[in-house]
């Protein structure tokens, strides 16, 4: 497989784009986007964010973020402390047995003496009583413990699980779109249900509007002075004015203009 920063670089100058365009698309600094594409590791933060940035940059592209990682998790990551560690054996539990030299029956007998002493002290406490009912023999609550505190105990000396990051997953069926004037062109932009995202604006160069979320778009364009950025790949729009555009997941359709929204 090729270097992950060529590869990254050779997406980006296919698809046209410059990195001012995928920072002001994935937030990422262009120093960091830089670093990714030369492979300079040491100018990124760490680990962790090499990960992230470099899962992000190629989604923007639309390469196999997955690919990519565990490319970089081979070349570039060392295994932790706790895999280089040997494996050791198992440590044997002292004997819980009686010691050597006493006879077994020996704590049973004592155990048998203070049970009968403590029985003897209680009916003693308790002669005075005319029903001469038995007394019955309380354990100190010191020598049991319950199921729950059982389970207790258990838990809080469980460790704590390190939690992943969640990742947020893009539904199949949804359009990221995002529009990057080239010069000044007048937009109105409706989503799937209705609602107007861009109500008549006229987009200046060194702009971006989005990017937007939605399984369609319809638009209406007052020039081609405009780039399409569809789920991460650019999009050119032909000439004429006014123009009728309709993106969905699988295509960038041009419409008649009477068929798009007219914004105020």
């Amino acid at each position: 497989m090729p270097e992950i920063g060529a590869t990254l670089r050779e997406a980006r100058m296919r698809q046209r784009i410059d990195i001012s365009e995928i920072e002001a698309e994935t937030k990422i600094r262009a120093k960091y986007l830089r670093a990714l594409e030369n492979e300079e590791w040491g100018l990124l933060p760490g680990p962790t964010y090499v990960r992230t940035f470099l899962r992000t940059y190629a989604e923007a592209l639309g390469l196999d973020a997955k690919l990519l990682l565990e490319e970089y998790k081979i070349r570039h990551e060392r295994p932790s402390d706790h895999d280089l560690m040997p494996i050791a054996p198992p440590r044997r539990r002292p004997p819980t047995g009686p010691r050597r030299g006493v006879p077994r029956w020996v704590p049973v007998a004592a155990m048998l003496v203070v049970l009968l002493t403590a029985l003897f002290a209680l009916g003693k406490s308790g002669g005075g009583d005319d029903d001469g009912a038995p007394t019955e023999a309380s354990v100190p609550a010191s020598t049991t413990m319950t199921g729950t505190a059982r389970r207790q105990r258990t838990t809080t000396t469980t460790p704590t699980a390190r939690r992943r990051p969640r990742t947020t997953a893009t539904p199949a069926n949804v359009v990221r779109l995002q529009l990057v004037p080239t010069g000044e062109v007048f937009v109105c932009l409706e989503n799937a249900s209705g609602k107007t995202l861009i109500n008549g604006a006229t987009l200046r160069p060194g702009s971006t509007a989005g990017p937007f979320r939605s399984k369609r778009f319809t638009m209406r364009l007052g020039n081609g002075n405009v780039r399409l950025r569809v789920n991460g790949r650019t999009r050119q729009v032909g000439g004429g004015s006014p123009m009728g555009y309709v993106v969905t997941k699988g295509s960038v359709r041009r419409v008649n203009p009477d068929q798009t929204p007219e914004c105020a």
